[in-house]
């Protein structure tokens, strides 16, 4: 076969690419992601059973809307660096806006309290829960993505992306523990759901040249 047959063979037949197939493809993984999480929170650790007060309520709110904040943010950054070359006119900065809100909060929560009172706010009495629960939650979203991201994507950055799949996840992770936690500070949400948010990304970013390789 000559070189123009093969071609005019492989110009036969040419659909559109449908740019935004990878949009919709990661829109199903990240609602397969959120749903697997809360019902993984939800049958694990259950709801907090004081959502009938008005300050409760309040406060699950607020670390929901970190949460999403975090995962809306992300999701749009993921879906432009999946694509081949996305990563080069793509500037995350950005995705520290929701970090750096809550924790602007959470200083003039602190400045407002009396210090007497910091240890509570920071510490509170379910660190440890949240420390371990967010992470291990995030491992469900965390494979949901991943694999579909494999199977419908080529990224050329394989860190920077598995770093937005992380920070994914963990925000995705915490929107289901923030049903069960019972902590209701700034400043713990700041510490504790924004650094277990921020480990789920730098596990991703290890993660990813292994786990996103053709």
């Amino acid at each position: 076969m000559k070189t123009e047959q093969l071609i005019d063979m492989l110009n036969t037949n040419v659909e559109p690419v449908d740019r935004r197939l990878f949009a919709r493809k990661l829109r199903i993984a990240l609602a397969a992601g959120v749903l697997v999480a809360l019902v993984a929170a939800l049958l694990v650790l259950g709801v907090r059973a004081d959502l009938k007060s008005a300050n409760a309520l309040g406060f699950l709110l607020l670390k929901l809307a970190f949460a999403v904040s975090v995962v809306g943010v992300a999701s749009l950054y993921l879906m432009k660096v999946i694509r081949p070359g996305g990563e080069q006119t793509t500037h995350s900065f950005l995705v520290l806006a929701p970090f750096g809100i809550i924790a602007v909060l959470a200083a003039l929560s602190l400045g407002n309290a009396p210090s007497s009172h910091w240890k509570t706010m920071v510490v509170g009495e379910m660190w440890l829960e949240c420390l371990l629960s967010i992470p291990i939650i995030a491992t469900l979203p965390f494979a949901v993505l991943v694999f579909s991201v494999r199977r419908f994507a080529t990224p050329t950055d394989l860190t920077r992306t598995g770093a937005f799949v992380g920070l994914v996840a963990g925000g995705v992770s915490a929107m289901g523990y923030a049903l069960h936690c019972m902590d209701d500070s700034l400043p713990f949400v700041a510490l504790w759901y924004g650094g277990t948010i921020a480990f789920c990304t730098l596990a991703g970013a290890l993660l990813g040249p292994r786990l996103l390789r053709w």
